[in-house]
C-alpha cells in the first residue's frame, strides 16, 4: 500500500493520538487533526488527503454529515469509526459517502483492510460515476445530433440517413466532431428563426419617436 496524506477527526484527543500512531508505524502521514466534523470538513478542503477518518460522533457536525460536505467538494475515501454499533449506523454511513466503517477500539491489523477497503471502493464508485456521466454526455450528445439531423432533412429535403451522412461529411471535411457540427447547425438554425421574428406591437398608445 502506498504512502497515503490522512486527515483524522476525533472529540477524544487519546483516540487521536493512538489513531495518529497506528497510521504513522504503517507508513502514512497524518497531516491533518480535528477535534470536531467542522474543522475535519475544513481540513479536507484546504489539504486535499488521500483518505478522511472520522469519528461518527463528534460536536458541532457529526462524522456522518462531514462525510457528506467532504464528498459534495471534493470526493475521497473516508473511514467513519464508531465506539457504538447501533443497527443501521454502517448502512447511514455509506449512503453519507463513507467508503469502510470501523468499530472502537481497533488495531493496526484491523485499520490496515478497513483502509483497504475504503480505497478499493472509492475506487470503484468513481469509476461507476465516471461511466455514467459518460452514458449521459452521449445520450445528450445522442439529442443533439438527431436535432440537427431534422433541421437539415427540413431544410434540404434529405432522408434520415441522407441528412446524417453529410453531418459525417462535413464533420470530416472540416476536421471537427459530429457533436460540434450538430450544435453549429442548430445554433444557425435558431439564429435564422431570431431574425425573422417579427417585431412585437408596441403597446396601445405608444407613439414611436421620430427620428
Amino acid at each position: 500500500m502506498k504512502q497515503l496524506r490522512v486527515v483524522i477527526a476525533d472529540d477524544d484527543g487519546v483516540t487521536l493520538m493512538v489513531l495518529k500512531k497506528i497510521l504513522t508505524v504503517m507508513g502514512h502521514s497524518v497531516v491533518g487533526e480535528a477535534g470536531d466534523g467542522e474543522q475535519a470538513v475544513a481540513l479536507a478542503n484546504d489539504l486535499h488527503p488521500d483518505l478522511c477518518i472520522l469519528d461518527i460522533r463528534m460536536p458541532k457536525m457529526e462524522g456522518i454529515e462531514a462525510a457528506k460536505h467532504i464528498q459534495a467538494h471534493r470526493p475521497t475515501p473516508v473511514i467513519i469509526v464508531s465506539a457504538h454499533t447501533e443497527t443501521g449506523l454502517g448502512s447511514e454511513a455509506a449512503a453519507a459517502g463513507a467508503h469502510a466503517y470501523l468499530v472502537k477500539p481497533f488495531a493496526e491489523n484491523q485499520l490496515k483492510p478497513a483502509i483497504e477497503l475504503a480505497l478499493t471502493t472509492f475506487e470503484k464508485s468513481q469509476e461507476l460515476t465516471e461511466k455514467l456521466q459518460q452514458a449521459n454526455e452521449a445520450l445528450e450528445s445522442r439529442k443533439v445530433v438527431e436535432r440537427a439531423k431534422g433541421i437539415l432533412m427540413r431544410q434540404t429535403g434529405l432522408d434520415e440517413e441522407a441528412a446524417y451522412l453529410r453531418l459525417q461529411k462535413t464533420a470530416r471535411n472540416e476536421n471537427r466532431k459530429l457533436i460540434e457540427v450538430a450544435r453549429a447547425i442548430i445554433l444557425a438554425e435558431q439564429m435564422r428563426r431570431d431574425s425573422t421574428t417579427p417585431e412585437p406591437p408596441p403597446p396601445r398608445g405608444y407613439t414611436r419617436p421620430s427620428r
